[in-house]
This record gives structure tokens, C-alpha cells and sequence, in this order.
């Protein structure tokens, strides 16, 4: 359903009123700031050096990180699954799953090792989020990568459902090498890219950086509390 706007500009003019002044309605200009030392951390970085920052970060937030080429995500991927004890498996419906080579895994391999395998569907609505509750493994694909806080930058989508990162019990994100940026500012810069390529901004973009934690009581570290208690990223060389 698509809403209508009603009286937009009369409330606008009288907000601006209130305000004591007349309503801007030419686009305002971004501020050019003398300094930006945002921009100048891990700057001259190679994409080798911040995957090497990324294997640091992901040692400190709790969170496995394998490097694996293009012909080996499939082990890579079933080594992981094993190690965090089969399914169920939830995952989103995305076109690179196929090109990695990962279809036989999801449809042949695991069905036969009876580990279930449910690719997201939005025609089933809630019976989704269901699954993925009852999900031992969430995979995603992270579209930016930070290096500087080992985050994963998720796009939903109706294909690509935001509770399949954080209802399982344990969360799998692939990183393709080239979504590893410095950090969030180059993170910021590298959506924006995403953004004119595609035209479209996705309706939510989550930010992980490995399993949930909190330490709000008495101090205490305790991981898994209001979502995964494990995650390991999976590092694909795609360049």
C-alpha cells in the first residue's frame, strides 16, 4: 500500500514559523570540514593488510575467521557447519550461492547427511521467521566488511531476511575479499557506491560484529544473549 502525504507543506511553513524564520527549501550544501582525520586511519591500506586487521578484530569479538579461495568454499563452508554441529540451516535466496559453486552442498550433499536446508521465501511469510528460530546455523553474505571492527554489513531484503543473522543459534557470514573497507567511514563511502550502482537502498542494513555480548551486570561478559552465541566469518579471495 502506498501512502499519501497530506498537508505536508502547511505543516512544514508552520514549523519554519514557529521557528521565526521563512522555510529553507533550496537543498542545503554539506559543510567542508578543515579537518577529517576520519579519513586518514588505515588510509594506504592494501586489501591484504586489512584483512590482516579484520583476523585481529575477530579474535577480540569472540568470532572464527577462515580464508578460503573460490574452490574451496564449499569445504571451507561444510568444515564450519560440522564444527557447529549440523542443522537445521537457514539461509537467504541469493544468486551468489550459485556462482560459489554451493547448490549441490544446499540441494545434494547435506539433504543426504539429513541436514536441513531452508532457503528464505518471502511468500511464507512468518512461517520463515518460524524456521529460523528453530535454525542451528544462519548464513548471509555481508556486502561492506570493516576491518577496523570486524562488522558485517547485511542488506535485507524479501529475499534476504533480517532474522536469518541473529535468531539461530550460530551465524555464518561470507565476506568476498573486496567488501573489506578500513572502517566505517570508508564503509559509508563504499554504500554509497552501492547505492548509485543499483539505485536502491535496502529497507534495513544491519551491523554485526561477531556474536551478541553484554556485560551490563555486575560486569560480566556473557555472549549469546539476545542473539547468536557464535559466528565465524568466511573469507572468500574473489579478487
Amino acid at each position: 500500500m502506498v501512502g499519501t502525504i497530506q498537508n505536508r507543506d502547511e505543516f512544514l511553513n508552520k514549523i519554519a514559523g514557529q521557528l521565526g524564520r521563512s522555510r529553507v527549501s533550496s537543498p542545503i550544501e554539506s559543510p567542508k570540514w578543515k579537518y577529517r582525520p576520519q579519513d586518514k586511519v588505515f588510509h594506504d591500506a592494501t586489501k591484504d593488510e586489512l584483512l590482516d586487521i579484520l583476523k585481529e578484530q575477530c579474535k577480540k569479538i569472540h568470532t572464527s575467521l577462515y580464508v578460503t579461495d573460490t574452490k574451496d568454499i564449499a569445504s571451507t563452508l561444510n568444515k564450519v557447519v560440522s564444527e557447529y554441529g549440523g542443522g537445521p540451516v537457514v539461509k537467504w535466496k541469493d544468486n551468489r550461492f550459485t556462482d560459489w559453486g554451493l547448490d549441490l552442498l544446499f540441494k545434494e550433499e547435506w539433504p543426504s547427511q539429513n541436514i536441513d536446508v531452508h532457503e528464505w521465501d518471502y511468500t511464507k511469510g512468518d512461517e520463515n521467521i518460524k524456521i529460523a528460530e528453530n535454525a542451528n546455523i544462519g548464513i548471509t553474505i555481508s556486502e561492506v566488511t570493516l576491518a577496523e571492527s570486524g562488522t558485517v554489513v547485511l542488506y535485507s531484503g524479501k529475499e534476504k531476511g533480517r532474522t536469518v543473522s541473529f535468531l539461530p543459534s550460530t551465524f555464518i557470514a561470507l565476506v568476498p575479499k573486496s567488501t573489506i573497507v578500513a572502517r566505517m567511514t570508508q564503509g559509508a563511502q563504499k554504500m554509497r557506491e552501492i547505492y548509485e550502482k543499483t539505485g536502491h537502498v535496502p529497507s534495513c542494513v544491519n551491523f554485526i560484529s561477531g556474536p551478541s555480548n553484554s556485560a551490563d551486570i555486575e560486569l560480566k561478559l556473557v555472549v549469546g544473549v539476545h542473539g547468536p552465541f557464535k559466528a565465524t566469518y568466511i573469507v572468500i579471495n574473489d579478487l
